[in-house]
């Protein structure tokens, strides 16, 4: 596998052995790592970690494309669709977004509320990365008018106080720090990772109990028992993670978008070891022990869950449906240029595929919402609603 992969260079080496060193001393003192600490590390370890340090991760030049990548499309036909929201909240109303990729949702997002006369009162940027949120900002003020920019302000955890607006959150909970477990003569064992002869290994050790527990109610909803071998990831602080993001919120909106499947389908048995996968450099690949902090790790997102967490959370379930249906009836096609420059409206339908063909974007990314105290929230949603499938 890794000869299919690009080399990184000397600082990036540098990097990568100064977080596998750290990983390995607390391994060393503590013992063998669950892999959500290992995943956890790699991706946030202040400094090291993959979103913590300096190399750019979106775009062309990073690991990956997100949508916003794709040009303002998205960003236009999401902000579209919250509109309703936004005015019957009125003019206290917020909006937060997770995470933030590189600005360019916000900037996107932003300039369309403007046109539709639904500008949030204020724009949060919830960006634990001191690197990202000074792209982030850089970007911001760079695309904005000073006012528009003004509107923007980043913090580095949710908020603790009451508020009202929209939470929108774009590939933020394949990013969590996930658990991986795999059956053994019928017992629960998760997934670590030791370190021997200098290199690190994966290994199982006996789930504790809330693994565990959180393993044998997957396997009740499902209505029957995961066979001996079987591996995959499961997200047993969802719960308690979407009650602290979200909590606060008095009356609003939450818009989730990632990539996954519904419970069913995240656990067919033909996906026997689960939906982990790396990115590099515009390479997917399965092996989460390489180049640790250069690499990007994800896993699929279970919306069975993701819908269970709201609910429990005291929100009203909106809606569920692929990216690509949920763009096209919010109007994605309305948003093309037909009368403008030829090179500009080849690239926004060459984005407008990208965004909702099955093949691509349009059925492997899907869409959640849920609503408190609202008359109307996202009835576009509504109107694709595939929570039979949940």
């Amino acid at each position: 596998m890794s000869d299919r992969l690009p080399e990184p260079d000397a600082d990036e080496r540098t990097h990568s052995d100064q977080l596998v060193a750290l990983i390995a001393q607390e391994i060393a003192t503590q013992g063998p790592m669950p892999f959500s600490r290992f995943m956890m590390l790699c991706l946030y370890a202040p400094g090291l970690g993959y979103y913590s340090a300096g190399r750019m991760k979106f775009g062309a030049a990073g690991d990956f494309i997100t949508a916003p990548e794709l040009g303002p499309l998205y960003a236009r036909c999401i902000a579209r669709a919250l509109v309703p929201s936004l005015r019957e909240l009125g003019p206290q109303a917020d909006f937060l977004e997770l995470g933030g990729g590189s600005g360019a949702f916000a900037v996107d997002a932003l300039r369309e509320l403007a046109q539709q006369d639904a500008l949030p009162r204020r724009y949060f940027m919830l960006e634990p990365s001191a690197d990202l949120r000074a792209r982030q900002h850089e970007h911001v003020h760079a695309q904005l008018d000073a006012t528009l920019a003004a509107r923007v302000s980043w913090i580095e955890r949710p908020p603790e106080d009451a508020w009202q607006g929209v939470l929108f959150a774009n590939e933020v909970i394949d990013a969590l720090p996930a658990t991986r477990f795999t059956l053994r003569d019928g017992e629960v064992y998760e997934e670590c990772i030791a370190r021997e002869h200098g290199r690190f290994v994966r290994v199982d050790r006996p789930a504790d109990a809330l693994v565990a527990g959180a393993v044998r109610q997957v396997e009740r909803a499902l209505g029957a028992p995961f066979a001996d071998g079987y591996r995959s990831e499961i997200l047993p602080q969802l719960p308690y993670w979407l009650q602290a993001i979200a909590a606060p919120l008095e009356r609003g909106l939450l818009l989730f978008a990632d990539y996954g499947y519904p419970r069913a389908e995240f656990y067919l048995p033909e996906r026997s070891d689960g939906t982990l996968v790396c990115h590099y450099r515009h390479r997917a690949h399965a092996d989460p022990l390489h180049w640790p902090g250069l690499t990007d790790l994800t896993a699929f997102v279970d919306f069975t869950a993701l819908a269970e967490a709201g609910v429990g959370a005291g929100f009203d379930f909106v809606g569920y449906a692929p990216q690509g249906q949920f763009l096209l009836a919010s109007g994605l096609l309305d948003l093309v240029d037909a009368e403008g420059d030829e090179v500009e409206r080849v690239r926004q339908l060459t984005a407008v595929k990208r965004l909702t063909l099955p093949g691509e974007m349009g059925e492997r990314f899907q869409l959640m919402a849920f609503a408190r105290g609202l008359d109307v929230a996202l009835p576009w949603l509504r109107a694709v609603d595939l929570s039979r499938r949940l």
